[in-house]
């Protein structure tokens, strides 16, 4: 690959140049120019072996900055004995136009000097936005260098879940799969995994522990296999799930049935570190509940739920708190609340996404090859009685891998007008959820090892049947 990868360092123009064992940068300034762009694209556009080099150049020059992929754990686990707190991480579902969502992300988290904020990417988004594990964690590094954003990137893999279908079907070929894209994952430098069993809780059974068994088995051993993935001096960052998202709320029971038998069950296969938070569900879903006119129904937030499952992770478990899922489209008002109930992490994706396929400047004509794309190719995304209007809305994110270059390629003004509109969101979000400021919690307790990094030749792993396996 030396060609290749003298070819990638060479779009700086003698900003970058190979040293052994990685690069120095002698042009700060060339790293925020077009030419990241263009290795951007390569990273995900181009082929063989200048595709590859493209991604290793991408890592090494993140390596030198400081945007170098890390694990939350240490920040997780220091607001577990309470020494930082009073602000709630948002985990980003970076889906569409993903360069330029990450650009505006990171301009953002600049100007409020936010540093504690999660990019990350679902089991069943990888599929339908064709973005493997070291193409997604290439562009979001490359996205940082363009905007001069040096700070750790915790990148994570979000609702590694297994499928309850595929489960009952062959119960050690689908953990086998979940693992399969773990292992992907690490190794790809996402250090921070959510597990999700949920969908393994069976609350036919009597007692909550028994309720619970599969979930905080299957959950503690894949703890430990992700254990065993980590790079030296990276503890991953994990967390686990009580209550999928949509389904019955969570209570503070449900919270002690699965840290007690997940506990026990870690210390019987060796007793490894443990997970940082745990998702519940407190009335969200994925995606919201959209009406007939496309539109999206109020929802009902148990805050009083919310919060005192995050009191008890916190104070009986160490945990960073409680997580909740599906939360994008709240309404404006809502988001000032998870902070004042010290909800740990919310997870946003769908309201993102929207913006992109709803604005006013996305061209008719690629508005009506989307619509078309998803009326040929997504038919089986319909459940009886949906509305026109409702069956697009659900089924339109099926559209957003096959249609990923043409959105890419937009004219640099239109995707600058989307980009601006998506910057004020997650401006106004880093507000609301009290993280601008966290840079100084993030150099604190975060130490990320400097990593040099082989190509990764990707393994495909099947995604989830769950269409809603994402915010």
């Amino acid at each position: 690959m030396a060609e290749a990868t003298q070819r990638a360092v060479d779009l700086y123009q003698g900003g970058v140049i190979l040293v052994p064992g990685g690069v120095k940068i002698r042009d700060q300034a060339k790293l925020r120019s077009a030419a990241t762009d263009r290795l951007a694209w390569q990273a995900v556009f181009g082929s063989g072996e200048d595709r590859e080099a493209a991604r290793w150049l991408i890592w090494e020059l993140g390596q030198v900055t400081g945007s170098r992929p890390a694990s939350i754990n240490d920040l997780y686990l220091a607001r577990g004995r309470g020494e930082c707190g009073g602000f709630t991480v948002p985990a980003m579902n970076v889906r569409m136009m993903a360069y330029d969502t990450a650009r505006a992300i990171f301009r953002a988290a600049r100007s409020g000097k936010a540093g504690a904020i999660i990019l990350e990417i679902a089991r069943s988004e990888i599929a339908y936005t064709e973005q493997r594990p070291a193409e997604y964690v290439s562009v979001m590094i490359a996205a940082a260098l363009r905007e001069g954003y040096a700070l750790p990137l915790f990148i994570q893999g979000d609702h590694c879940q297994v499928n309850q279908k595929k489960y009952q079907a062959d119960p050690e070929g689908e953990i086998g799969e979940v693992k399969k894209l773990i292992a992907e994952e690490v190794g790809a430098g996402f250090y921070n995994i959510d597990v999700d069993t949920s969908t393994l809780v069976d609350l036919s059974r009597s007692s909550l522990s028994e309720q619970q068994r599969l979930n905080y088995e299957r959950a503690a051993e894949i703890t430990g296999f992700i254990r065993r993935q980590e790079p030296q001096g990276i503890t991953v960052s994990v967390g686990a799930e009580i209550g999928e998202v949509g389904m019955k709320n969570s209570t503070v029971e449900e919270l002690h049935a699965f840290m007690q038998g997940y506990n026990q069950a870690l210390a019987a296969l060796g007793g490894s570190v443990g997970i940082s938070k745990i998702s519940v569900q407190t009335g969200t879903s994925h995606g919201g509940v959209v009406l007939a006119d496309g539109s999206i129904a109020d929802v009902k937030l148990d805050l009083q739920a919310l919060a005192a499952l995050s009191e008890v992770a916190r104070e009986q478990y160490g945990l960073a708190g409680a997580v909740q899922h599906g939360a994008s489209t709240l309404p404006a008002n809502a988001f000032g609340n998870f902070p004042r109930i010290e909800t740990a992490e919310i997870h946003l994706a769908t309201n993102f996404q929207n913006i992109i396929f709803d604005h006013p400047r996305l061209p008719a004509e690629l508005r009506q090859r989307l619509r078309s794309w998803v009326d040929e190719n997504a038919a089986g995304e319909r459940k009886s009685g949906d509305t026109n209007e409702q069956f697009y809305y659900k089924a339109r994110k099926k559209a957003i891998g096959p249609f990923k270059q043409d959105l890419w390629s937009l004219p640099e003004d239109i995707r600058g007008a989307i980009a601006g509109d998506l910057e004020k969101t997650f401006a106004f979000l880093f507000e609301q959820l009290n993280v601008n400021g966290t840079e100084d919690q993030v150099n604190r307790f975060i130490q990320a090892p400097i990593q040099h990094h082989a190509a990764l030749k990707p393994v495909l792993v099947a995604a989830a049947d769950d269409p809603d396996a994402g915010e």
